[in-house]
C-alpha cells in the first residue's frame, strides 16, 4: 500500500509538471507608442496597443520569444532560463490588448524527459509552432550557448514534453557563444518554400559581413545570409499569411535599446540568397525595451496582427513589453 501510494505520488507530480504552475501576471495597457496613441501610424504600421507585464514570482521574465499555440489567442513564450511560459491574451471591448492570462511556466526538458541541467544548456531564444493538416501541432525552439534547435509536443496549447531533437549542420551545432542562432520560423502555406524552417544567427557573419542563415526543408535546404542595418543584430523572425518574411532587429543607441522591423519578400526567400528587405517600422528610447520576440496572429475581429515583446533579462529596472500592430493599408 505504501508503494502504491509512492506511485500515485509520482503521477501525480509528473502531471503537475506537464501542467506547469500556475502565476499571476499584471498587465498594464500601453496607450502611445514613438508619439503615437492608438490606431496611428509608426512607419509602415499601425500601433494597436500593447501591455507592460509583470509577476511577483521571479521565474517570469527573460522572455525572448513568442509564438501562437492555440486559435483561441492562446500563445507560449520561451524564457532565457530554460522555462516554457504559456497563457491566452485577452482584449477590451475596443479590441485592444488587455493582459495575459491563464498564465503557467514549467521547464524545458531533454531528450530524456529531464529537466536541462545548466545554464549553458538553458538558454532558449527563439519558437514557432508547427502545424499538421492546419491545427498546432508542436513547437519548434532554438536555442544559444549551447546551439542547437527541438521540438516540443503541444498539449491543450501548452507546450512540454521531451525535446526531440532537430539535426543541424556542423557550422550551426558548432557555435557556442550567447549571440548564436536567436531566430527560428516556418514559412506558411502560402511560401514559396512552405514548411520550411529559416534559421538566423544573431552574431554569426559570413565572409561579405552578412548573418549567416540555414534553411530546413523536405525540398528547399541550405544556407543563405541576412543583411541588417548596421549596428543591428537580428533577434526573431515570423512569416505573414501571405509569405513575406518579418524579421526583427535589435541594437544599442545612446538613448539605450533600438529596433527595427524589415519585411523581406517571399521570393527572396530560399537557399543560397540573400535576403534583405525594406524596413517597416523603426524605434528607440523609452518606447521600447530589449525587444527580442516577434509572431503574427489573428486579433479576435480577424485583423492581421503583428507582437513584438521584449526581453526584460530578468531585471528590475527592464521591462517585459508586447506591443501589437496592424500593416498599414
Amino acid at each position: 500500500m505504501i508503494r502504491g501510494a509512492g506511485v500515485a505520488l509520482a503521477l501525480l507530480a509528473a502531471s503537475s509538471m506537464v501542467q506547469g504552475d500556475e502565476l499571476a501576471v499584471t498587465s498594464v495597457q500601453v496607450a502611445s507608442f514613438m508619439g503615437a496613441t492608438l490606431d496611428q501610424p509608426v512607419g509602415g504600421l499601425v500601433f494597436r496597443g500593447g501591455i507592460a507585464m509583470s509577476a511577483s514570482d521571479d521565474r517570469f521574465g527573460g522572455l525572448s520569444g513568442v509564438a501562437v499555440t492555440g486559435p483561441s489567442q492562446q500563445l507560449a513564450f520561451v524564457t532565457d532560463r530554460g522555462s516554457f511560459v504559456s497563457g491566452r491574451l485577452s482584449y477590451d471591448d475596443s479590441g485592444r490588448l488587455l493582459g495575459l492570462i491563464g498564465v503557467t511556466v514549467e521547464p524545458i526538458l531533454n531528450s530524456k524527459g529531464a529537466p536541462l541541467p545548466r545554464q549553458y544548456a538553458r538558454d532558449a531564444e527563439s519558437l514557432d509552432t508547427i502545424y499538421r493538416d492546419g491545427q498546432p501541432y508542436a513547437v519548434r525552439v532554438s536555442f544559444e550557448h549551447l546551439t542547437r534547435v527541438a521540438d516540443f509536443s503541444l498539449d491543450d496549447a501548452r507546450p512540454g514534453g521531451a525535446a526531440r531533437e532537430v539535426s543541424l549542420p556542423e557550422w550551426l551545432s558548432n557555435l557556442r557563444t550567447n549571440q548564436s542562432l536567436e531566430s527560428v520560423c516556418i514559412a506558411p502555406p502560402a511560401s514559396p518554400v512552405a514548411g520550411s524552417t529559416i534559421l538566423i544567427t544573431e552574431d554569426a557573419p559570413d565572409a561579405d559581413g552578412n548573418h549567416r542563415g540555414w534553411m530546413l526543408g523536405q525540398a528547399d535546404k541550405g544556407a543563405f545570409s541576412y543583411k541588417a542595418h548596421p549596428g543591428t543584430y537580428p533577434t526573431d523572425c515570423a512569416f505573414l499569411p501571405d509569405g513575406d518574411l518579418l524579421v526583427l532587429e535589435r541594437g544599442l543607441s545612446v538613448l539605450g535599446f533600438s529596433m527595427a522591423l524589415r519585411r523581406v519578400p517571399a521570393d527572396q526567400v530560399r537557399p543560397g540568397n540573400l535576403l534583405s528587405g525594406a524596413i517597416l517600422m523603426s524605434a528607440d528610447g523609452g518606447a521600447i525595451d530589449n525587444m527580442e520576440s516577434l509572431t503574427v496572429h489573428a486579433a479576435p475581429d480577424g485583423e492581421t496582427r503583428i507582437l513584438i515583446g521584449s526581453d526584460n533579462n530578468f531585471n528590475d529596472w527592464q521591462r517585459s513589453l508586447l506591443l501589437e500592430f496592424a500593416l498599414a493599408e
